[in-house]
């Protein structure tokens, strides 16, 4: 699939502290080649999905600012979102020596750690393929990164859960503890997300998800009214049993919990309609790139 506009404004800001936290007092050794005409290949070393490619002409742009070495050009042969092979050519770098050699480490620190976390992101949309659930995220990223992690698990098929705190309300166990109950938490939740959405100006209230543990609490937020619950490391028996009882009063089903590319589709097969991927950005390995 197609990603979405990447996230212009948070790549500019990744890309300013990359560059600053690798150029305190400039680059020596790139400056003893000095400015003569040079060019890089950036190359895939193992196959996979593409992500980040796209900020390559921003470092090239910020390294050329801050250490006056001279324009510097990325000319792309691929998309963000592309599947790529083994050896597979991602674009070029032309310009001055001095300014490609001070960039080249932070192109591929950027497409190598997003590209791995679009490869995994793809690896468990195919794994589900056909049963109709939807890979989702979640927020365990790498603090400063998020919006750009974010980005490249919809370069690799899979859908955004929110982006903060603020953007939608999820009743775990620890509210339910606070509260003393299924019923108490989701109750307290619906008045808040109605009382942000007034107070933001929103029609309709902020997007409510509860989080279970067994089949007793699901039946308590439905019964209080849960529209989405998540059911957090049920049986495959339970699982499907949720999503049965959840399709009887119109709610929908989103699994979490120790998923893998070994047991993803079986979870996924019960029905639910997301699965609550946290791996794909807490422990995607990098995609390996290289220039030359």
């Amino acid at each position: 699939m197609s990603p979405s506009a990447p996230p212009w404004e948070a790549l500019r800001e990744i890309v300013a502290r990359a560059v600053a936290e690798d150029l305190p007092e400039g680059d020596p050794t790139g400056a003893s080649v000095g400015p003569l005409p040079a060019s890089a290949s950036i190359v895939a070393r193992r196959a996979g999905t593409i992500a980040g490619l796209c900020a390559s002409q921003l470092v090239l742009d910020e390294v050329s600012d801050r250490l006056g070495s001279g324009k510097a050009v990325a000319t792309l042969a691929m998309s963000d979102g592309g599947r790529v092979g083994a050896g597979t050519f991602l674009g070029e770098l032309d310009g001055p020596a001095g300014t490609l050699l001070a960039a080249e480490r932070t192109v591929l620190n950027i497409v190598t750690h997003l590209s791995g976390i679009a490869t995994m992101t793809a690896a468990f949309v195919e794994a589900v393929s056909g049963t109709g659930a939807v890979v989702r995220d979640t927020r365990k990223t790498l603090p400063g990164l998020r919006a750009a992690e974010k980005y490249a698990v919809r370069c690799g098929g899979g859908a955004n859960h929110r982006m903060s705190l603020s953007d939608a309300l999820l009743v775990k166990d620890n509210h339910i503890a606070a509260l003393g109950g299924v019923k108490a938490a989701v109750e307290a939740a619906r008045r808040q997300a109605q009382t942000q959405a007034e107070l933001r100006g929103r029609r309709e209230p902020l997007a409510l998800e509860v989080e279970v543990d067994t089949l007793e609490e699901l039946d308590e937020a439905l019964a209080a009214g849960a529209g989405l619950v998540l059911v957090d490391n049920m049986s495959l028996e339970d699982t499907a049993e949720a999503v049965r009882r959840a399709d009887a009063v119109g709610a929908e089903v989103e699994a979490s919990g120790g998923l893998s590319l070994a047991n993803v589709r079986a979870v996924a097969a019960c029905g639910v309609h997301y699965v609550a991927v946290g791996a794909l950005t807490h422990s995607a390995p990098a995609l390996a790139c290289s220039s030359r």
